[in-house]
């Protein structure tokens, strides 16, 4: 029988090196950036540009990308509404370790569920003020399905995909998010430009550096 749920018998190992001082090594304040938003909104092509961004300034960063995670640690999980919501716990711990670790972790999904990206953001806040920074890609569906890259909203459209977010599954959007990124008279603005907003962002609030 397992015991998951029942691990009592378990005890936090503290380690003389911790948070601060690997943000001191870094020169930098370990952060989550969680982008959010429908499919073909543009998540990956911002985290892709974030990180390059960030690496151009000497700064370190790693992508949990939501596709690339289920080749591998959520690849036993489907998109049931309890497996999405495993699929961001999941994503949620880690991208906790990789803030710890005084890492910028940039995590990219459609995490479609207010409630799921809540306990995240729960998660996150924890004694080691570990800040989580919402980045909502508020793009039309109308765009996204125009752009689908790899065919999925034909698909759905065509029943052959059921629980589709945006079209027969909802996307609850954030109702906190930190920063919102929409079309400017209905044009979208360039890679570079979306990440240049979320470095400023990170700049204002400083976590590209510690003092």
């Amino acid at each position: 029988m397992s015991t998951l749920n029942n691990s009592t018998n378990i005890f936090w190992q503290e380690c003389p090196v911790g948070k601060v001082e690997r943000q001191k090594l870094l020169n930098q304040k370990g952060c989550v950036v969680w982008i959010t938003g429908l499919s073909g909104s543009g998540k990956s092509t911002l985290a892709c540009s974030l990180s390059r961004e960030l690496h151009s300034k000497g700064k370190l960063s790693y992508i949990l990308d939501g596709d690339n995670l289920r080749h591998g640690l959520n690849k036993d999980l489907g998109f049931k509404a309890e497996d999405r919501a495993e699929n961001i716990r999941r994503v949620g711990e880690v991208a906790k370790l990789f803030s710890d670790a005084g890492l910028i972790c940039i995590a990219s999904l459609i995490s479609p569920y207010r409630k799921d990206r809540d306990a995240c953001r729960a998660m996150l806040s924890d004694a080691s003020f570990i800040e989580a920074r919402l980045v909502f890609m508020n793009m039309p569906l109308e765009l996204c399905e125009s752009r689908d890259a790899k065919g999925l909203y034909k698909l759905a459209r065509a029943g052959k995909i059921k629980g589709f977010t945006g079209i027969d599954d909802p996307y609850e959007r954030p109702l906190n998010c930190e920063i919102e990124i929409e079309q400017k008279d209905g044009v979208c603005p360039k890679p570079a430009a979306l990440a240049g907003q979320v470095v400023s962002y990170l700049e204002e609030k400083g976590f590209l550096q510690v003092e």
